[in-house]
């Protein structure tokens, strides 16, 4: 429903409609752009420049730009430490170990030989297939960051033996991935 707050106001009160959400709630959400808001949407553009341009490496620009907003004071540090998903940061921290565990015992030579036997090496369609039907499904009941992590190293080298695209591969796992959504289970609103 779209109007002025009045007559959103009004509709809400009618008895044919189900309210989900109270107007109040976006009301209060809306505030002028402000210069906290002029600021954030400068450092937003010399961001993007610094990367449509190639000036820096992507990972310098967001670096930049967070640290400029630190120090214009668009948002403060506490503000940053109460918006962190602290949980996501220890779960990611604690399965990078594990992929690269996987990779460096040969676990992820191992598993990859079998699915590059089970689909076979001629078929790249079917290797994507699979490994995309693998994250789908592990992701279903594990978050989302952990299948990724887990199954990337796997990912990697049955590419490798089957002669695939790394990046190809990886982007399978992407997608599978982000196929997590689909059900609440493994991952929460954040």
């Amino acid at each position: 429903m779209e109007g002025t707050w009045e007559a959103l106001d009004q509709n809400v009160r009618h008895p044919d409609l189900l309210v989900v959400d109270s107007p109040d709630m976006p009301r209060r959400q809306v505030s002028g752009l402000g210069r906290q808001g002029k600021l954030a949407i400068a450092i937003l553009a010399a961001m993007v420049v610094l990367l449509a341009f190639g000036l820096v490496p992507p990972v310098i620009a967001g670096l930049l730009a967070a640290g400029a907003m630190i120090m214009l004071r668009v948002v403060r540090l506490e503000q940053i430490y109460r918006a962190m998903p602290w949980t996501i940061v220890i779960l990611i921290g604690g399965l990078i170990p594990l992929s690269t565990a996987i990779k460096q015992s040969g676990a992820a030579d191992e598993m990859a030989r079998v699915l590059v036997d089970l689909v076979g090496e001629d078929s790249p369609y079917l290797l994507l297939i699979a490994i995309i039907v693998l994250v789908a499904i592990l992701g279903a009941v594990v978050s989302n960051v952990a299948t990724a992590l887990i199954v990337a190293p796997i990912a990697v080298s049955a590419a490798t033996g089957a002669g695939v695209s790394v990046q190809t591969v990886l982007m399978a796992v992407a997608v599978g991935a982000a196929a997590s959504f689909l059900t609440p289970i493994s991952t929460p609103a954040t």
